[in-house]
């Protein structure tokens, strides 16, 4: 088990380039399944999920190569359309496949998808959503058995909007024959992402980015030119994060500032500095900084769950009494007891954490338990007094390309073990 050590109390500065979004490239990749041919797939990161998925394909025939930054991907030679369970139970995802397998193949059986443990996350939106597109499905044994000789476009009104099923029903209904209109759908920027690439494809979709999508079916689909992926919205507000927790100053480049509306008005309403361009951030932390009276996550274009463990984080050194609702995910509060061991004063009432600052943070020996839960945990340890361990850097991985080297190059002591470092009472290892 990899774990980070940090010696906090250094402000970070540096410019820094942001990386690929993970959740607008893994959905990506599953509509490579909806063609043959070759695809060519640029600034897709290095991280532990986007490797998963391209086993997942490979497994399925497919042809996967890492170029740097770049994936080839060649689905001429998809020969099954059965996701082994041990891939499938590694990532959420992985349920993006179903869609795509059964629009080219008529056929899907999968197991049910694992991810990160932060709550009830079902999948009956997805079931359904196919379901009424026609196709039958069997669930057995832990596993799902999806049948549809020939998708038919219809209408599909999701009771919550939910950026995978809106994205999986996309995919399908790009081969359905006749027009599928999506009701409710997600917002998200992923979704006009996989829509643009859709499109660059042959699909004919609209109206991405808003609550009624409507999907045109065509008989095939082929490979565009090469696509580039857009930056992680996600990872960027990360590193704002960290500059503001820090009082330093981060210059973030190749972002897309549209896409961290609600980050940027949560983090200026505190007092950080935040200046905007075009396709770049400038963050600068000032000491002492504002509490947040009340912030609820909610999906796009509201505060994103995504980085409400980073928020809160930071929360823990602002001046008064905030309070934050979690209203998308039911087990997204994991990293608390985590941030109480370090000095923080939280506590939690179901779906509302309220957070008492500033509290000197010490560090202390932590654990990751899930993707965005450890991002927090790297944050406050920046933050603190003495030298923190994070444990359980692989859930980190799965989001963050090597975030230690990322963080240290802006001047951050941290480093990657594969041992267990002690941590001495003072902090000091």
């Amino acid at each position: 088990m990899e774990s980070f050590v940090i010696e906090g109390g250094v402000r970070l500065s540096g410019t820094v380039r942001v990386h690929g979004a993970k959740n607008a490239a893994l959905p990506i990749l599953a509509a490579t399944l909806l063609a043959d041919g070759l695809f060519v797939l640029e600034n897709v990161p290095d991280l532990l999920d986007i490797r998963s998925m391209a086993e997942i394909l490979m497994a399925l025939g497919v042809r996967v190569k890492r170029e740097g930054e770049m994936l080839v991907v060649d689905a001429r030679g998809l020969r099954s359309n059965v996701v082994p369970e041990a891939l499938m139970s590694r990532m959420r995802s992985s349920i993006f496949l179903m869609g795509p397998l059964l629009a080219r193949t008529g056929e899907a059986v999968l197991g049910y998808p694992g991810g990160c443990a932060i709550g009830t996350r079902p999948i009956d939106l997805h079931l359904e959503g196919l379901k009424k597109l026609g196709a039958v499905i069997h669930e057995y044994g832990g596993t799902i058995l999806a049948r549809a000789p020939r998708l038919e476009g219809t209408t599909i009104v999701l009771d919550y909007p939910s950026v995978g099923a809106t994205e999986n029903l996309m995919m399908a209904a790009a081969l359905a024959r006749g027009t599928t209109r999506i009701v409710n759908a997600a917002r998200e920027p992923e979704i006009q992402e996989l829509e643009r690439f859709l499109n660059a494809m042959g699909a004919r979709i609209r109206g991405a980015g808003t609550h009624a999508i409507v999907i045109e079916g065509v008989e095939r689909l082929h490979p565009p030119r090469p696509h580039r992926v857009i930056p992680d919205r996600i990872v960027a507000g990360t590193l704002l994060a960290a500059a503001a927790i820090t009082e330093g100053r981060i210059v973030l480049e190749d972002v897309i500032p549209e896409h961290l509306e609600a980050v940027i008005d949560a983090f200026r309403k505190t007092g950080a500095r935040i200046e905007v361009a075009p396709d770049r951030i400038a963050v600068e932390g000032v000491r002492p900084y504002r509490a947040i009276h009340r912030l609820s996550t909610s999906p796009h274009p509201g505060f994103p769950t995504d980085m409400q463990p980073q928020l809160l984080a930071y929360l823990t050194q602002a001046e008064g009494t905030s309070v934050l609702v979690e209203t998308v995910f039911d087990g997204r509060f994991r990293h608390v007891p985590e941030l109480v061991k370090m000095g923080a004063d939280i506590v939690v009432d179901y779906h509302t954490a309220v957070i008492r600052g500033p509290r000197r943070l010490v560090g202390a020996r932590v654990r990751a338990t899930d993707l965005r839960a450890g991002a927090a945990l790297v944050l406050a340890g920046l933050a603190a007094e003495g030298v923190t361990i994070v444990e359980g850097a692989v859930h980190i991985d799965r989001g963050y390309h090597r975030l230690e080297e990322t963080f240290a190059a802006l001047g951050a002591r941290i480093v990657r073990t594969t041992e267990r470092p002690l941590l001495a009472p003072e902090g000091q290892v």
